[in-house]
C-alpha cells in the first residue's frame, strides 16, 4: 500500500476525517494542511486503518 492510500480505512473513519478537515479549513488552514491534520487526528484516535489485509506476514 503506497503512502497516502486510504483503502484500509472504514467509511466511518473517512467521514470523520472529512468532517475534521472541513473544520480546519473554516479556521483558515490550506486544504492540503487541513487534510493532513484531519488524517493525523483520525489515526491518533483510532490507531490507523481498521480493514484487514495489511502487510503482515502469514504464519505457517
Amino acid at each position: 500500500m503506497p503512502q497516502g492510500d486510504k483503502s484500509k480505512y472504514t467509511d466511518k473513519q473517512k467521514r470523520q476525517a472529512e468532517h475534521i478537515e472541513e473544520g480546519y479549513e473554516q479556521r483558515g488552514l490550506s486544504e492540503e494542511e487541513a487534510e493532513r491534520r484531519a488524517w493525523a487526528t483520525v489515526n491518533k484516535h483510532d490507531g490507523g486503518g481498521k480493514k484487514p489485509g495489511g502487510s503482515g506476514r502469514k504464519s505457517s
